[in-house]
């Protein structure tokens, strides 16, 4: 999860978290891609990678458990929430799923939210409407905006560590990050008029 800020405001604006359980996954270099075009936007990103959370504390359902609160505050403190994860078995990975059912049940109630899904088959495609989308709504998410499902193959990580999304897929994901950070900023302005 990836929290972001308007730099010049300060305002907290998107969390980023990552449900994938690999630290060198596609789902995540693809999301601290996507990072780099939040933060030219002006927004400050702060992630949280759900794998680095204690797996004690996720599968005990430890709700005091340091980690879980400091996840919980930074949903708490943000705009909006960028969630990816890799799709397994058609739906949305089970160290994300651990996450969600321990953030209070409304943590994302005045929340923008940009799911983002990466798989080896487009026979996944509509694990974001039919799987993440309807818990992003369950938790109170505000405004869901449209999501985007990256196909493995359209995503070349380099020896360097570097990253190249085929074009197709680098359009359409460009598009998408670009309409959650617009609905960002037209949520703040909104908060700022009330």
């Amino acid at each position: 999860m990836r929290r972001a800020r308007n730099s010049a405001t300060g305002v907290p604006h998107a969390p980023r978290a990552s449900g994938s359980p690999s630290v060198s996954s596609r789902t995540n270099r693809l999301l601290r891609h996507l990072d780099q075009r939040l933060i030219a936007q002006g927004h400050e990103v702060i992630p949280l990678d759900v794998r680095t959370i204690p797996a004690e504390a996720l599968l005990g359902a430890d709700f005091q458990h340091p980690a879980i609160a400091a996840a919980a505050g930074l949903f708490a403190q943000a705009d909006g929430v960028v969630v990816g994860t890799p799709v397994y078995k058609a739906s949305y990975s089970g160290v994300l799923k651990a996450l969600l059912d321990l953030l209070p049940q409304y943590a994302l109630t005045g929340k923008t939210v940009l799911p983002l899904a990466t798989g080896g088959s487009s026979a996944h495609v509509l694990a974001i409407d039919y799987a993440l989308r309807p818990v992003l709504s369950s938790m109170g998410a505000d405004h869901i905006v449209q999501g985007w499902f990256t196909l493995d193959q359209d995503i070349a990580v380099h020896e360097d560590g570097s990253l190249t999304v085929a074009p197709a897929a680098a359009e359409a994901l460009g598009q998408v990050v670009d309409q959650f950070s617009a609905a960002l900023g037209r949520t703040s302005l909104l908060a700022a008029a009330s």
